[in-house]
């Protein structure tokens, strides 16, 4: 079911919040964020548990409650389209099942992805979508000064490396099951950024960067980690930062070796990358100061 149908439902039936969390199992809590609007993608789980307080009663017929029409969307929920939340354990199996007309989880192109909602952040890998949480001060303050200091170093230089600072849309496979957002990425020549802006006419970049930095979050570690560095190696990065802010660390993935390269790095180092011949250095004891800074005024 959908919220929109348990909705309807619970009205129905003249069901309370708390006589839904008592039949559901999940926190009150919760339940008042899903049926008041605040929580805008209710984790798959979280659904799921939630109709178990509906089950014996609900009588409507499948697809009810949704749209109908030609559109990409019409088959979706009216105001949110289903996603993979994050965190999840084993976020990349918890696909939801297809209610009638809705695509599975693996299934997505990118004209779905162009479709979604413009108020609710997603990325596509693989033809599942997942989806990307607003990121905190902190994330930004870190992502903010290394794209400052790869800018700098360009206009320093001369280097032919261009910088890009998320969000930007990278159709990193150059199918159409795949489109990322990495929270930095590089791309060296200008030959080959026009090649790889022409066929989007700018819109997105169409193939890989050569230099991707993500910051790690709560909501995209295990995906960051676990899912694109294997995503970004196998389309052809040379070269892959994950910045954590929480351990202050910093693992450099390079990729151009026949063999996977991993360099561990902390904030008490000036990190330098790969792609610019070790030129560039990014300074984390800077970055380091500026997060001390932002965190004493919380």
């Amino acid at each position: 079911m959908t919220v929109e149908e348990m909705k309807r439902e619970k009205t129905a039936l003249g069901l309370t919040n708390e006589q839904v969390a008592r039949r559901s199992g999940v926190p009150l809590s919760t339940v008042q964020k899903v049926f008041g609007g605040s929580t805008a993608a209710p984790r798959y789980g979280t659904l799921r548990a939630l109709e178990k307080a509906f089950q014996k009663e609900a009588s409507a017929p499948a697809g009810k409650g949704y749209a109908s029409g030609s559109g990409p969307y019409e088959a979706l929920l009216p105001s949110k389209a289903p996603c993979v939340r994050e965190p999840e354990p084993a976020y990349a199996f918890a696909r939801p099942q297809p209610a009638q007309g809705r695509k599975r989880q693996g299934e997505y192109t990118i004209d779905d992805y162009l479709a979604w909602p413009e108020d609710q952040r997603v990325e596509l890998i693989d033809g599942v979508i997942y989806d990307m949480s607003a990121p905190s001060v902190f994330h930004q303050v870190i992502a903010g000064s290394v794209y400052y200091q790869l800018r700098s170093f360009a206009d320093r230089s001369g280097h032919s490396c261009t910088p890009f600072i998320s969000p930007a849309d990278v159709q990193l496979d150059r199918d159409e099951k795949t489109i990322v957002q990495p929270d930095i990425f590089v791309v060296c020549g200008i030959d080959r950024l026009k090649e790889l802006l022409s066929s989007t006419q700018g819109k997105r970049l169409c193939g890989a960067p050569d230099f991707v930095v993500e910051v790690l979050s709560p909501s995209t570690r295990a995906k960051d980690i676990l899912i694109k560095a294997g995503k970004y190696q196998r389309a052809g990065v040379k070269e892959y930062w994950t910045v954590d802010p929480e351990r202050l660390t910093v693992m450099v993935y390079l990729f151009e070796a026949d063999d996977l390269n991993v360099i561990p790095y902390t904030f008490a180092d000036c990190v330098p990358v790969a792609v610019s011949g070790g030129e560039c250095r990014i300074d984390f004891p800077d970055i380091r100061k500026q997060l001390e800074l932002y965190q004493s005024l919380t």
